[in-house]
């Protein structure tokens, strides 16, 4: 059987717990200024990956995105606060938790994001 007709899925029984955990997360939100100064900040970091799409900017990564809004705030170019920042992401994956009034951290790994939440 050549590659391209191989089945690339396995069946329900082949599958292990371990085999569906990923430890990815990461946020989409609609394009506007404030979506692309977040983007502009988050493409600097390591292990970010930043994905524009028509109408669409997808920011994700592995184990935890740390978003610091001072900045970006001076990327924007006025204030970014967590909640602005919450209103501008339409979606997310991952757990979502304000760690104080300037981060917000998105963690793919939910036994780290517990630390935070209890």
């Amino acid at each position: 059987m050549s590659d391209h007709s191989a089945n690339i899925f396995r069946s329900m029984k082949e599958l292990k717990f371990e085999d569906s955990i990923s430890h990815q997360c990461g946020v989409t939100m609609n394009d506007s200024v404030e979506a692309r100064a977040i983007a502009e900040v988050m493409a600097e970091k390591p292990k970010i990956t930043v994905t524009y799409l028509p109408a669409m900017i997808r920011i994700d990564g592995e184990g935890k995105i740390e978003f610091n809004m001072s900045e970006i705030s001076e990327a924007l170019g006025r204030p970014m606060t967590t909640h602005l920042f919450e209103i501008s992401t339409s979606t997310h994956y991952g757990r979502m938790v304000m760690i104080d009034e300037d981060n917000v951290t998105l963690f793919g790994d939910m036994d780290e994001a517990m630390k935070y939440i209890l």
